[in-house]
Formats: structure tokens, C-alpha cells, sequence
């Protein structure tokens, strides 16, 4: 006789029904912290490649993710999961692959949200003795955005989300109109388009330009996280994603481009080495004056606030995932009963964040560099990894669906997606040690892709540890509300075939 495996008693829901398309889309743009983008990444890529096709090479990559976002979101409609991409690939290639994947999705969100500290500490320190002279320590500074994001972490998500809306909608000002602002003044009296010239794309400085480009949007992904909480989420989830996807190549291809119509498209990597960061402010100050740019200088600090508010979200909501089918402990599973967040993942999110803060401030370690630069890079090339085996795991999925296939959204897209991720991720291992910004021989050139082979490894047999020793806890394993709720069923004592009581969620 079948028995149920009720796994209610330890677990709870996430709040269903709090976010819209807007909200979600204010979660997934705020991830990718345009702003940050638009006055970091952009002027680093300018400058370490010296590359001039890069605005393009934004819309590329749009569209590259775009492509992946068919079969993504495909899926979604048969998965509704906070754990996204470790749901999905438990799904598609298996549950142990999937609690591999899970291990690496922690430590890339952990390190993109950790490394966020040190940047925001580190600017403004620089701005407060800048303008008023005083000096405080960035550590201090780090932790008094600690505290808000620990804060709101255990808030109502909608309450995150009305925050992200405010932050977003300035981040977006900011760079239209500075991007405005630059396009108005151009080189010389005359707007250029050498950096929309395809032939400045496709240079030998590609895989450099590319691996950078994807950096930029991630975050992207996250719109799956929410689905549980989302209003309608076989609606919601695919139109915040393209929505997304658009608004962040749009943005990131206009700010590049309008860089270089300022300052001229010869002089632009020179002038990105050079101001770093300050570049697109100082532009401003020339074009809108000093009370502009100090008002960008302030919007660029809310920008890596409101990036720390979603990866805060983000992997609260992994660490739920896997508490609530019991790959990690029960007790992350555990919701707020009056917030509905998920208050356990969240408290250890924040205890990470604290734990991380201290140690750079007593060891005396870089924040710039050695906590953002690496973290950020570190993070950017897990989220690369785990959005290239999801497309792997939407073909997996889709192959073994009984009904009749979706020619483009099950096959072609799909499989159009994958080799082009797989073709940047190769670019991405190879020009690692560039992205880090170390020697080829620095030990971190190849020590973070093995710690991701490793953790993946490691979570893989947890999983094979599960199916053998724990069948009732692998039979929940990618099925997220449902496993909560009881619905999934053992076929018999000792084994770990899954079959769900309602399956509406696999049809």
C-alpha cells in the first residue's frame, strides 16, 4: 500500500499571491543593479578589452538569454518552485544532479550578495571624505546596510518589492538621463555609431566582451524564484522575464554606447582605465553640473542597496526550498507566520553576511577587490554554470514528456540556447584570470571553477545518499508546494519512485 509522505509538519508555504508582473520585474532588474552595471562593468570591459563593439554585444547576449528564457519559461508553467534552477534540474536531469546543483547555487548567490558589502562600504567612505571630510570605516558603513537588508529580509516580500520600485525607477532615471545628457554633448559636436558597428563586435576581444556582457545581466533568472508567491505565475513568470531581459539590454546598450559618443570612440578605453567607476559621474558633472553627478553618486549607493535587498530574497528562498523537502534542515524551511517569508533562510542569510563582514574587517582584506571584484566574478561565472545545465535540464525534461512536442519551445530554442551558453562559458574558464583581474598563473584562475566541480560533485552523491538511505525526503526533491502540502507520494516502503496526488503540476 502506498504511504504519504507528509512533510507538512516541517515546512510551510511561502505568502502565495503577492506579486504582479511590476513587482517581480522590480526584483529581477534590481538583481542585475543597472546602475552598477552601467558605471562599473561597462567602463571595466571598455577598459581591459579596449574593445569598442561592446553595446551590441549587450544586445546579444539579450537576445542569447532571450532564447533561453523559451524553453525556461516553457518549464515553468510544470514547475513552480523558489528554488528555480535546482528544481528545474531535478526535473530534467535527475534529482542528485539537481542537489548538486543546489550546493552551487548557494555559494554563487551567497558571493554575489556578500561581495555587494564590500563595494557599498568601500564608495561611500570615499564619498563621505569627499564631501564632508570625515573618514568612517567601510565595515561600519557595510553594516549598517547589514542591517537593512537583514531587516526587510523578514518583511512581507511585497514590502521588498514596493522598496526595489522606488530604488529601480531612480537607478533607470538616472542613466537615461545622464545616458541623455551625454548624447547631447558629443565628441567634437558629432554623434557616433562606431560602437553599434557590427564589425567592432565580432574582434578578437569577443570572449572577453561576452563573458563580461553575461555578468551584467545576472540576476536575470530570478524571476522563477518568485513564482510561488507570484500573482498567476504561468503568467507572471514569463512576461517579467522578457520584460527584463529587454529593459536591462536596452539600458546597459544605451549607457555603453552613450559613453562613447562623449567622450569619442577612440579615447573611450583609455578614459574607462583611467576613471574607472567615476566615469559616467564625471561625466555628468561636465554636462549637468556637480549637484547631478552627487545625486548620481548617491543613486549608485541605493543601486548596490536595493542588489543586496533581491540576492538577499533570492537565496533566502533557495535555502527554503531545500529546507522544505529536507535536503538541508527542516528548519530553513520555516516560514514567518505573520510576514510569510521565509524567516529561518533569511536569519542565516543575514548571520553569512555578518560572519563575512567581520572577517574581512579583522583580517584587513581589500573590500574593493578581494570581496567585490572576486566575489562578483566568482558569483557571475556559478550563475553562468547553473543557467547553462538548466538549459541541459529543459531538454532533458521535455524529451520525456508524453504529449506531442513544441517544436521551437521544446527543441529548436532549447537547443540553440544551450550551445551558445556552452560556447560562453568555455570563453568565460578561458579568460577567467581576466575577468579576476590577476596573473594567468594566480591560483583563484583555476580554483573557483574546481571549488564549483567540487560542490557539485559533493551535492550530487547527497543526493544519491538521499535516494538510497532516505527515499521519502528524495521523492519531494524539485517538487516545491506540492511536497509541502503532502502531495507527494512514496509508491512503496523503500523505494523512492515520486508520484504526485494532484498532478496538474506535471501535465
Amino acid at each position: 500500500m502506498a504511504r504519504e509522505t507528509d512533510v507538512s509538519r516541517v515546512s510551510e508555504a511561502l505568502a502565495a499571491d503577492r506579486l504582479g508582473v511590476p513587482a517581480v520585474v522590480f526584483f529581477v532588474v534590481s538583481a542585475a543593479t543597472p546602475l552598477t552595471v552601467v558605471a562599473g562593468v561597462i567602463t571595466l570591459a571598455y577598459a581591459i578589452t579596449g574593445s569598442l563593439g561592446l553595446p551590441l554585444a549587450f544586445i546579444l547576449i539579450g537576445l542569447l538569454l532571450g532564447l533561453f528564457g523559451v524553453g525556461y519559461v516553457a518549464m515553468s508553467r510544470h514547475v513552480a518552485n523558489a528554488g528555480a534552477f535546482y528544481a528545474y534540474v531535478s526535473r530534467g536531469l535527475g534529482r542528485p544532479a539537481g542537489v548538486g546543483t543546489a550546493w552551487v547555487a548557494l555559494i554563487a548567490y551567497n558571493l554575489l550578495q556578500v561581495g555587494l558589502y564590500g563595494v557599498i562600504g568601500f564608495v561611500a567612505n570615499e564619498l563621505l571624505e569627499w564631501w564632508f571630510g570625515v573618514l568612517v570605516p567601510w565595515w561600519l558603513i557595510a553594516l549598517a546596510a547589514w542591517a537593512i537588508v537583514g531587516l526587510l529580509g523578514l518583511q512581507q516580500v511585497d514590502i521588498n518589492g514596493r522598496v526595489l520600485a522606488v530604488l529601480l525607477c531612480l537607478e533607470v532615471a538616472v542613466i537615461v538621463v545622464f545616458a541623455g545628457a551625454s548624447l547631447a554633448n558629443p565628441h567634437q559636436g558629432t554623434v557616433s555609431f562606431t560602437t553599434l558597428d557590427p564589425s567592432n563586435t565580432f574582434t578578437a576581444g569577443i570572449g572577453a566582451i561576452l563573458v563580461l556582457g553575461v555578468l551584467g545581466f545576472v540576476g536575470f533568472e530570478a524571476a522563477t524564484v518568485f513564482s510561488e508567491e507570484s500573482k498567476d505565475p504561468r503568467r507572471t513568470v514569463p512576461v517579467a522575464m522578457y520584460v527584463a531581459i529587454a529593459l536591462i539590454a536596452l539600458l546597459y546598450a544605451l549607457g555603453a554606447w552613450a559613453m562613447s559618443v562623449a567622450v569619442g570612440p577612440e579615447n573611450i578605453a583609455a578614459l574607462a582605465g583611467e576613471l574607472e567607476v567615476a566615469l559616467i559621474f564625471v561625466l555628468a558633472e561636465q554636462h549637468l553640473g556637480a549637484f547631478a553627478a552627487n545625486i548620481g553618486w548617491v543613486l549608485f549607493l541605493t543601486s548596490l542597496l536595493a542588489a543586496m535587498i533581491a540576492f538577499h530574497n533570492i537565496t533566502a528562498r533557495y535555502m527554503f526550498s531545500l529546507g522544505r523537502e529536507q535536503v538541508l534542515p527542516a528548519a530553513f524551511g520555516r516560514t514567518s507566520y505573520r510576514t510569510g517569508s521565509p524567516k529561518v533562510a533569511s536569519l542565516a542569510q543575514t548571520g553569512i553576511g555578518l560572519a563575512v563582514i567581520a572577517i574581512y574587517a579583522f583580517g584587513g582584506f581589500d573590500p574593493l577587490v578581494q570581496l567585490f571584484f572576486w566575489g562578483g566574478a566568482s558569483g557571475g561565472l556559478g550563475v553562468l554554470l547553473l543557467v547553462t545545465v538548466t538549459s541541459l535540464a529543459v531538454l532533458g525534461f521535455f524529451a520525456r514528456q508524453p504529449a506531442e512536442p513544441d517544436l521551437w519551445r521544446h527543441v529548436v530554442a532549447p537547443v540553440a540556447a544551450t550551445v551558445g551558453l556552452l560556447s560562453v562559458v568555455y570563453l568565460a574558464l578561458v579568460h577567467f584570470d581576466t575577468l579576476l583581474g590577476v596573473a594567468a598563473d594566480h591560483p583563484l584562475r583555476w580554483a573557483v571553477p574546481a571549488i564549483y566541480l567540487v560542490v557539485a560533485l559533493l551535492g550530487t552523491a547527497w543526493g544519491v545518499v538521499l535516494r538510497r538511505h532516505r527515499p521519502e525526503v528524495y521523492a519531494t526533491i524539485g517538487h516545491g508546494a506540492k511536497s509541502a502540502a503532502g502531495e507527494v507520494r512514496v509508491s512503496a516502503p523503500g523505494t523512492a519512485q515520486a508520484e504526485l496526488v494532484d498532478d496538474e503540476v506535471s501535465r
